[in-house]
């Protein structure tokens, strides 16, 4: 969360009919309140998005009421469910942004060692995913002499699969390759997805992820 990025959002021109702002941290939710104040058309929540999300706000952008809308998903972890994703998919009216959890998933799923990691951050990675089905690209499998071994494949093929299954699980019509974000020593420290249900978002996005693929983050 970072103050910047929500008051920016209520700069864009031609502007958004409403703004919906939720986080888990009731400070950073309070401190946006009060910088909102003048804005009525700006809602904020202080809980679970994954809760919020499906219950208040994605309701609003109903395809049959000729709604639409953008959400900017930016997980501190693995700790959005793959049921927003796919239920945004299924909507047909809103088209998102996703900031891949890729740090989570390395220091605390993605082990060389997948015996070893803890039941509960694959159950994290479970709910994140829809599914357990990751393992299957996230490592290879080779004959050991005690039988397979299973062997961590790198972290390009994992956002290769979420990327397809953005289309064709979830239902995205336009998923472009997503961008790898850099730190100042190249260091990719996450990707950042799109997924659109018209063309129309695909191509001005693909512009704009080609002009700062290979840029740091600052």
């Amino acid at each position: 969360f970072v103050l910047g990025s929500p008051l920016n959002a209520l700069n864009v021109e031609p502007p958004f009919t409403e703004f919906h702002f939720i986080d888990l941290d009731g400070g950073k939710a309070d401190t946006l309140r009060k910088l909102c104040v003048d804005y009525p058309n700006v809602h904020v929540y202080e809980g679970d998005c994954n809760d919020l999300l499906l219950k208040k706000i994605f309701p609003l952008a109903k395809y049959s009421d000729y709604r639409r809308g953008l959400c900017l998903l930016d997980p501190y972890g693995l700790h959005l469910n793959w049921e927003v994703v796919q239920t945004a998919g299924k909507m047909k009216s809103i088209e998102i942004f996703l900031n891949f959890p890729l740090m989570d998933m390395n220091m605390n799923v993605l082990r060389k060692e997948p015996e070893k990691v803890d039941k509960s951050q694959i159950a994290r990675m479970n709910a994140f995913w829809g599914d357990d089905s990751w393992r299957n690209v996230a490592y290879t499998k080779t004959k050991g002499l005690f039988g397979d071994i299973e062997e961590k494949a790198g972290i390009e093929p994992v956002v290769k699969d979420y990327q397809d299954r953005l289309q064709e699980v979830a239902g995205f019509a336009f998923v472009p390759d997503p961008v790898p974000m850099r730190n100042s020593t190249g260091a990719i420290v996450y990707y950042l997805f799109f997924a659109s249900p018209n063309r129309t978002g695909d191509k001005i996005v693909k512009d704009i992820f080609d002009k700062y693929k290979d840029r740091s983050v600052t």
